[in-house]
């Protein structure tokens, strides 16, 4: 059972009422910066009238919780359908629920919590508020991520990456480390695992991926092609396949079975989108890697014992 510690700890420990106090509260902070970071993501897929609803809520959540569908509709020059269809892109059944949504967290900006650190790094700016502000900034994109994963779409990458006969992982550039990182995990717990960021390899080896393999595509933009031909290729040799990117609306999706959606904080001339990025992509991948190592247990465990034992003496003097 010793041999299965690493694991176990990670995995099987019951979480106590005051963790799940904390994470309810927090879920709830979250739940602004949340709801403006999917208006951004979202903005492409959305018409010109629903930005308008999307907007109004996350300028002023306490204002449009106080309006009916109706007065919404009014206030921003659109139509009841369309309130009720933004409502539903965002991710709430219905315009009832992102109201009650609008009013938590309108009580919650009333709270007299502290203003974050929100303004860009500047040239000048000293060492110490730059740690900060990427501190708050890193924060940011990690709590919209989590707020936005479609967690039915996570469920579905994890049930075929833990069934598959092999796993093709593409990305380049920062999306190339994640890659990599990805495959490194999946290695360590006993599957087949691969990452490519040369594009020839990365096709010629796509080429082999049958039914019943994998094959996940890292890119932010949704539009790198060095990763989308892999993909498309995979996927049409049968392999199931998976996006991790910024934009579900991007061409890296019509070739993917399940779209795992990240989301950054603000970008600056210091903080290009590279940084935020890749944030949200490790906290996609460890969500995919973990949610693996569950379904795979009885043998992830023992295989990452042994991977530990067999690196320890690396760490002896």
């Amino acid at each position: 059972m010793d041999s299965m510690k690493p694991l176990c700890g990670l995995l099987t420990t019951t979480p106590s009422r005051k963790y799940l106090s904390y994470v309810t509260q927090e879920v709830k902070e979250i739940f602004g910066s949340a709801l403006a970071a999917k208006v951004r993501t979202l903005g492409p897929s959305m018409t010109r009238s629903m930005h308008r609803v999307a907007e109004a809520v996350a300028a002023d959540p306490a204002g449009c919780a106080a309006l009916t569908v109706t007065g919404l509709a009014e206030r921003t020059g659109t139509s009841e359908a369309t309130v009720v269809r933004t409502a539903r892109l965002l991710g709430y059944p219905g315009y009832r629920d992102l109201r009650l949504a609008l009013a938590g967290l309108a009580a919650q900006q009333q709270s007299g919590r502290a203003p974050a650190i929100t303004t860009d790094i500047a040239v000048d700016d000293p060492i110490a508020d730059v740690v900060a502000k990427l501190a708050y900034d890193e924060q940011q994109t990690l709590a919209d991520t989590a707020a936005g994963l479609d967690t039915a779409q996570l469920g579905a990458a994890v049930a075929a990456t833990a069934s598959a006969r092999r796993i093709d992982v593409y990305g380049v550039g920062a999306s190339g480390l994640v890659a990599q990182d990805l495959t490194q995990k999946l290695l360590r717990i006993g599957l087949i695992a691969q990452a490519h960021s040369d594009p020839h390899l990365a096709v010629t080896n796509a080429v082999q991926l049958r039914s019943g393999d994998v094959a996940i595509a890292i890119t932010h933009s949704g539009a790198t092609g060095d990763v989308i031909e892999p993909l498309r290729v995979a996927f049409e040799h049968g392999a199931t396949t998976v996006a991790i990117t910024g934009r579900p609306d991007g061409a890296v999706t019509q070739y993917a079975d399940h779209v795992l959606t990240t989301s950054t904080a603000r970008e600056s001339e210091l903080r290009p989108a590279a940084m935020s990025s890749r944030t949200s992509q490790l906290l996609v991948v460890d969500c995919l890697f973990v949610g693996v190592a569950q379904r795979t247990y009885e043998t992830a465990a023992p295989a990452l014992a042994a991977s530990y034992e067999a690196l320890a003496h690396r760490h002896r003097r």
